[in-house]
């Protein structure tokens, strides 16, 4: 791509590349980590709700004194645009501080690269939309498998390849749908101790753990790239790297998709818990298609696994490495005017679905959390069902019973009309419902 040579071109002019960082949560301290080893890419200002925890985390991840000296740290998000940086980082997490930061940048001239998937999936197609207009890059963070994927799938459309399916590996088993925070760290092998040294938030990895982090990432995925949403949600069959093109391929040749052009995510552990051979649970992949029997017979000389028929081959990246990798979409931004991945369309939705069965007075408490978790839907059946996103069932109280596996609907919680985040997301809905 020739961004580290364009960055010495531009570190030669004497005009670095220079970041305003939003969350120095554990992303932001990985790309923190690379910049000192970056010549040309600079940080002047980060913003946290905490700013001594920021410079504490500048210090661990190997900040010199002067360096820290040198930055500002501040707690107010939209005021760091005004200053003299050219790409904001938003890496918060949360999807309403996520909109009004994006929007701020974006009003800014300022490029935003979009860590936070929750609110790209709330409202990222709108965003995108007007940043475009406004003639700056709305990105999908390099690093985050989303981005990694959406590179996959462009790269096989490019060398003319039809994609059959894209997506990620996890750790899955049905009966994490149900997980809670109190019962997340058995999950992963940890104590509740260990996991509160390691300074783990336990609603965080919840997230990742009952499905809804997945479901989040693919609905990025659809809307950058145009692939379908399964009709049914996710399925997370179990498969290794090495049987991808055999069992992720449309059912009537063999396989369990529903058709080709699907995102899915594959699961690293059998349903009866024992461990996938060669699981993808770090990484990411695309199947393609032969066009012909030409490419096909490249295939086999050229080593790929495929299918028993020799047309369906997988690439995969077995890792992602999140914020460490995340200059790729910084420089992408600033020195080609293009994102790493970015919606263009409203295909994949996220709702929120009763973990338990839930009764009128209570109140959500969002992604990761005890009332809901987050299923992959078509964003057509989703807004038909009246479906409520997950980015928005954080504190909200229901006003109906809803029972447990149901998804829960906008009719059954008390929300506010006048909101901004609630009107992004309903002017998102109009311009983009299809």
């Amino acid at each position: 791509m020739n961004l580290s040579r364009l960055l010495d071109i531009r570190r030669a002019a004497g005009k670095p590349v220079r970041v305003a960082l939003i969350g120095a949560g554990k992303f932001g301290s990985m790309f923190l980590s690379q910049v000192p080893h970056t010549p040309g890419l600079e940080v002047p200002v980060i913003v946290d709700l905490d700013p001594q925890r920021a410079k504490d985390a500048c210090r661990t991840v190997g900040w010199d004194d002067a360096r820290i000296a040198a930055t500002n740290f501040v707690t107010d998000g939209i005021k760091a645009m005004s200053g003299d940086v050219e790409v904001v980082v938003e890496a918060t997490g949360n999807p309403a501080v996520g909109i009004k930061h994006a929007r701020a940048a974006i009003a800014a001239g300022r490029h935003i690269v979009m860590v936070n998937v929750e609110a790209d999936v709330l409202a990222g197609p709108l965003l995108a939309e007007e940043a475009r207009k406004a003639g700056v890059v709305y990105s999908l963070a390099y690093g985050d498998q989303p981005a990694l994927t959406a590179e996959m799938v462009d790269w096989a459309r490019a060398t003319g390849f039809r994609v059959v399916a894209a997506g990620k590996g996890t750790k899955y088993l049905p009966a994490y749908h149900d997980v809670t925070p109190d019962g997340v760290w058995q999950h992963y092998g940890l104590t509740a101790g260990q996991a509160q040294s390691a300074g783990m938030n336990p609603q965080m990895f919840n997230s990742f753990l009952d499905g809804t982090k997945s479901a989040i990432e693919m609905a990025a995925i659809a809307n950058a790239t145009g692939l379908d949403v399964p009709t049914g949600g996710l399925s997370f069959p179990p498969c290794g790297v090495d049987d991808l093109p055999h069992v992720m391929r449309p059912r009537e040749l063999g396989g369990v998709l529903e058709k080709s052009g699907v995102v899915e995510v594959v699961s690293s552990l059998e349903r009866d818990g024992r461990p996938v051979f060669r699981d993808l649970r770090w990484g990411v992949y695309v199947v393609l298609e032969a066009p012909n029997d030409y490419a096909a017979d490249c295939f086999r000389q050229y080593g790929l696994k495929t299918d028993a028929g020799g047309r369906y081959a997988a690439m995969y990246k077995p890792y992602h490495l999140i914020g460490l990798e995340l200059n790729i979409s910084i420089l992408s931004a600033a020195l080609r005017k293009e994102p790493t991945g970015q919606p263009h369309g409203f295909r994949g939705d996220v709702a929120a679905v009763a973990k338990k069965a839930l009764r009128a007075g209570e109140t959500l408490d969002g992604e990761g959390g005890y009332t809901v978790w987050g299923k992959l839907m078509p964003a057509r059946a989703s807004l038909k069902a009246g479906a409520l996103p997950i980015g928005l069932a954080h504190r909200v109280k229901l006003k109906n019973d809803v029972g447990h596996g149901a998804v829960v609907r906008w009719s059954d919680v008390e929300f506010d009309a006048s909101n901004e985040t609630v009107k992004t997301r309903k002017a998102m809905e109009a311009a983009f419902a299809r």
